[in-house]
């Protein structure tokens, strides 16, 4: 690949995904760290640091269910009632020693504390979860988890909830949050209403 061919695949493959390391840079594009810096540096790019801090300084709302401290994860983008996603740096607390991959309830906790910060309400809960787990994830992935709300009936809300490391899913499956826990059990759903 010619340098301006890859300089312009940096470009699009940063947009999509800026959380990417020029270490998994340089692997995607077979050539090396330096060449990458090089690269960014040419294009004005900043370092993958700067570029998490520009990305979350985009987020249009506030989480309102919970405290932000209580998100598994760093949260990225937040609109409130449509959609929320966040970025997990997996780390040694987050696997099991003999093998190094992540444990599900971390993978899980990423998915149901967005899906819940997704709320626009004072308290939420989740009501049910159907996650389908693809593949491990190991120690040193990033994971990029994202929740959308696809449908709503009364207080509970329907979400579509994917986590990927790279281009690759690691979970995905629907959650649902209730905005009124106070009458949880009047409303949780019957099948052919929530979907």
């Amino acid at each position: 690949m010619k340098k301006s061919e890859r300089r312009y695949a940096l470009v699009a493959l940063l947009e999509q995904n800026p959380f990417a390391t020029d270490e998994q840079l340089a692997e995607r594009f077979g050539v090396s760290v330096a060449t990458i810096r090089l690269d960014r540096s040419a294009l004005h790019i900043p370092e993958v640091r700067e570029r998490i801090r520009r990305v979350a300084s985009d987020r249009q709302d506030d989480v309102r269910s919970l405290d932000e401290q209580e998100l598994i994860g760093r949260l990225v983008k937040l609109e409130l009632n449509r959609y929320a996603e966040s970025e997990l740096a997996v780390v040694s607390s987050h696997v099991f020693r003999r093998t190094n991959i992540v444990r599900g309830h971390v993978l899980f906790a990423q998915i149901n504390s967005l899906a819940i910060a997704l709320m626009d309400a004072d308290v939420a809960v989740t009501a049910k979860t159907e996650l389908r787990f693809y593949r491990p994830v190991h120690l040193g992935d990033s994971v990029r988890a994202r929740v959308d709300v696809i449908g709503e009936h009364g207080d509970v809300v329907r979400c579509r909830a994917i986590s990927q490391v790279d281009s690759e899913i690691a979970v995905q499956g629907i959650i649902w949050v209730h905005k009124d826990p106070s009458n949880l059990g009047a409303e949780i759903m019957d099948e052919g209403e929530a979907r």
